[in-house]
């Protein structure tokens, strides 16, 4: 099976152009290719995670990637999926988030001599020239067309700033530049960006004309993967001290059963093979097929070593033991209580399990909330300081949700 077979059955792929041509390019190992991540936290999540695994595959194909981290489009915010504007960042919170995608990219990427590059936008958007802008880059494009955009419409309702209205733009001037500079022959996004993607090409052709391939495929970066990405609590990072590899291991095992053998698919490296046998299972099989999915995550993200130990702490959890030592941990501290004592719902918003009281007695009410094991019904149950220390207490909410709670 080629490559691009591969990605077709691993159900990555959703629209593309010139479909022969990609598939001479990255069957072959000629593929210079870019995928763009703008910098807008401190750590990626994993709503980037299938991008890095797709940069993975095809570098081991023998193609070269290209991750660009926006620490120019940034400054202005892609108004994608957005109703509204979104935050502006200052250029030393930019730079920050940077330095940190960096890291985290070098577990996934060879960035070796030749295997790989990895560039920032910010090295040529934030020296343009405004007007040479306008009449190199923005003359080729059409307002009326723009409007038409998916990656428009939804903030055409409620005002799109012209600040976000150049988004488009500046990605496909992107496209142009590594083109030009690297030889990048391809570039790939979410499904939501085609637009922006289809700006870059034309942009090139115009101004060069010469072919420049776009594929897109679907990241599950914004419908299915803020579904897929995101908790009640926030994103899954994949930077460890935002979410431990115990919390990691837990999503992933916790996923519908019906997105099981999709994410093994599009995730992990198993030969598809042995996922297409689990198409069958049932059951506790599909429990099975659910913890291979998150130990073969949790692998890739964060080593053999802590997946196994992710493993080994949920299985003593969920078999009624105490294996304590990397289960999420929420501290207490002496302001926490009063007179000594602290109450459940308490103990609940302060080590993050609830947000707020009233959420937590529903909790305790609803007959979800456990304490060592002990279902806790009675909204007035109380705990001593002293019963924090050492181990501290395991209190779980409903079936996913559960915390070591220690006082500091």
């Amino acid at each position: 099976m080629t490559i691009f077979d591969e990605l077709k059955a691993r159900g990555l792929l959703a629209q593309l152009t010139d479909e022969e041509e990609i598939k001479e390019l990255i069957n072959h190992g000629k593929a210079t290719f870019y995928i763009g991540f703008d910098p807008t936290a401190d750590s990626l999540h994993v709503g980037h995670f299938m991008a890095l695994c797709l940069m993975k595959r095809l570098q081991m194909a023998g193609n070269r990637p290209i991750a660009l981290l926006g620490g120019g489009t940034a400054m202005i915010g892609d108004p994608t999926g957005r109703s509204d504007l979104r935050q502006m960042m200052t250029k030393e919170t930019i730079h920050y988030n940077v330095e940190c995608f960096k890291k985290q990219m070098s577990h996934f990427i060879d960035f070796s001599e030749g295997k790989a590059l990895l560039v920032n936008n910010a090295d040529w958007l934030l020296d343009l020239n405004y007007v040479e802008l306008l009449r190199e880059v923005g003359v080729h494009f059409s307002v009326n067309r723009m409007l038409t955009a998916e990656c428009y419409k939804q903030r055409m309702e409620k005002g799109l700033s012209f600040l976000e209205f150049n988004y488009m733009i500046m990605q496909s001037y992107d496209f142009f530049t590594l083109f030009q500079k690297y030889g990048c022959n391809m570039q790939f996004g979410g499904d939501d960006q085609w637009s922006n993607m289809l700006g870059g090409t034309e942009l090139i052709r115009r101004k060069l004309g010469k072919d420049a391939y776009a594929m897109t495929i679907t990241l599950l970066l914004n419908s299915e993967g803020n579904k897929m990405g995101k908790t009640q609590k926030g994103a899954v990072w994949l930077d460890p001290n935002k979410t431990s590899p115990f919390e990691f291991y837990q999503y992933w095992r916790n996923v519908d059963d019906a997105d099981v053998l999709k994410c093994l698919r599009m995730l992990t490296f198993l030969p598809l093979e042995q996922i297409e046998e689990m198409d069958a299972w049932e059951g506790s099989q599909l429990n099975q097929a659910k913890e291979i999915l998150a130990f073969e995550l949790t692998k890739l993200v964060h080593g053999e070593e802590e997946a196994s130990k992710a493993k080994e702490s949920a299985k003593a959890l969920f078999s009624g033991g105490k294996d304590t030592a990397n289960m999420p941990t929420a501290k207490l501290t002496e302001a926490d209580f009063t007179d000594g004592t602290i109450d459940i719902l308490g103990v609940l918003v302060k080590s993050g399990l609830n947000v707020t009281r009233s959420e937590a007695r529903r909790a305790v009410e609803q007959g979800g909330v456990m304490v060592e094991e002990e279902k806790i019904t009675d909204v007035k149950t109380v705990y001593q300081m002293e019963q924090f220390t050492k181990e501290g207490l395991i209190v779980r909410r409903g079936k996913k949700n559960y915390k070591r709670v220690v006082i500091e």
